[in-house]
């Protein structure tokens, strides 16, 4: 039975979205990417070559395999310099699908959040299929969504710091209003941290550091995953319910006395 993650009328297999950036080099982050099972890969516009396709770069690499490209405005503290990144992706035809980020500060990494409703506003009006990064916060990924945002994608902690899901009350609250995907991204370390997010009822996760820099990239790839597919088969199922007390595992009839 089929169970895909859609964005704006888009049908994707797998719910774990992946970055590009951290790896040793260009084939590693090929064989991890493989390895990950995502169709959906994010790069950061402002941190590499464009226009370099040669063979060992990275947008080499992207241009040939059969992966959905998401671009990122990392880098960009300003709704300007975000709608002017992304108008130049569009531009060399990589931007279909983008991922908005507009930082508010570069210590925490935190999203500047009146910026980046000012930048969705204007991506949205010029027909961008925007899913934006944002604070966990129920009443921004609520205006995002009026906005015409594609899906909201709070954080679990900040970038990179590997801290997994701090504020599970709030993402039950985005995701109790929400009529559009709601995408973890940012702050997962482990492939637990995966599972909990889709558990949780999260449409999907995005990371890219947890992956890069473990020991074993490949192999972490391959265990984020199996985590997001065993934590949405979790959801899909339904828990038990949480007790106080003990119950029993076998039944009580019938016992030898």
């Amino acid at each position: 039975m089929a169970d895909n993650l859609v964005i704006a009328g888009r049908s994707f297999s797998s719910r774990l979205i992946v970055g590009t950036g951290k790896y040793k080099d260009a084939d590693e982050t090929e064989r991890a990417i493989d390895a990950s099972g995502a169709e959906i890969v994010t790069v950061a516009l402002r941190r590499v070559d464009l226009a370099d396709r040669s063979a060992g770069s990275l947008m080499g690499l992207l241009g040939r395999k059969k992966w959905t490209l998401l671009p990122n405005t990392a880098g960009c503290y300003t709704a300007d310099e975000a709608v002017r990144t992304l108008r130049l992706a569009r531009e060399l035809g990589i931007a279909d699908l983008v991922k908005l980020e507009v930082i508010g500060d570069p210590k925490t990494l935190y999203p500047d959040n009146e910026q980046t409703l000012e930048a969705a506003k204007i991506l949205v009006k010029e027909g961008f299929v925007v899913l934006p990064y944002c604070i966990d916060d129920p009443i921004v990924c609520r205006k995002l969504e009026e906005i015409g945002c594609a899906a909201v994608m709070p954080l679990a902690a900040p970038i990179g710091s590997g801290l997994g899901i701090r504020n599970p009350h709030n993402l039950s609250i985005i995701l109790e209003h929400a009529k559009v995907p709601v995408i973890v991204d940012a702050g997962v370390g482990t492939a637990s941290d995966a599972a909990i997010a889709m558990e949780l009822g999260c449409d999907g996760v995005l990371m890219n550091t947890a992956i890069a820099h473990a020991k074993d990239p490949v192999m972490m790839a391959e265990a984020m995953r199996d985590a997001v597919v065993a934590g949405r088969k979790a959801r899909l199922a339904g828990r038990m319910p949480r007790a106080r007390y003990a119950n029993a595992s076998s039944p009580t009839a019938g016992l030898i006395e």
